[in-house]
């Protein structure tokens, strides 16, 4: 009973897993996965670019700011480094740390404006304020859709029946 059990807990997380690892190439739908791939390029586009405003805005005077400042290095270091395995890389799971660095990003910066911030408080009358929160909020979006289009699609082996490649067409409106 007790390894009945155990193989059944490790076949799930097997399952999540590899979901969580699905990348691409596991979709059958053509459509599908130009449409991630394109998605991951310009989400983790995004996400650089957001990062070297940080690193810019870091080298002009945000680095003096208490917390806040090195806060500013470490997310231009992080976020390039998501942003670039995303493009590299395009699983599931990089696409959605790559949508929620986007979020907590833009989120960091509303919560600094409207309440302040380990004790700093900011405009978005600022240089690259708006700039910022607008590449940061499309890469969200375009991340959070590129994990969409990827969760959702048919994988290759479950088009093999016709009635799994329809139900999969018909939740991402595309065919094959």
């Amino acid at each position: 009973m007790f390894n009945l059990v155990n193989n059944s807990n490790h076949s799930a997380v097997q399952l999540i897993v590899g979901f969580l690892l699905r990348r691409p190439n596991a979709l059958s739908s053509r459509t599908a996965r130009l449409a991630v791939l394109a998605l991951a390029g310009v989400g983790g586009g995004f996400l650089i670019w957001s990062s070297v405003i940080h690193l810019m805005l870091w080298g002009d005077g945000y680095r003096d700011i208490s917390v806040i400042g090195p806060l500013f290095l470490v997310q231009g270091i992080a976020g390039i480094i998501v942003g670039l395995a995303v493009v590299a890389v395009r699983s599931l799971a990089l696409l959605a740390v790559g949508a929620a660095t986007g979020l907590a990003t833009a989120g960091g910066l509303l919560l600094s404006v409207c309440v302040g911030l380990f004790g700093y408080t900011e405009s978005l009358s600022v240089p690259y304020a708006t700039l910022s929160l607008a590449v940061e909020f499309t890469a969200a979006f375009v991340l959070l859709l590129a994990t969409a289009v990827l969760a959702l699609g048919v994988p290759a082996r479950a088009a093999a029946s016709p009635k799994a490649a329809t139900a999969g067409a018909s939740v991402l409106g595309t065919g094959r």
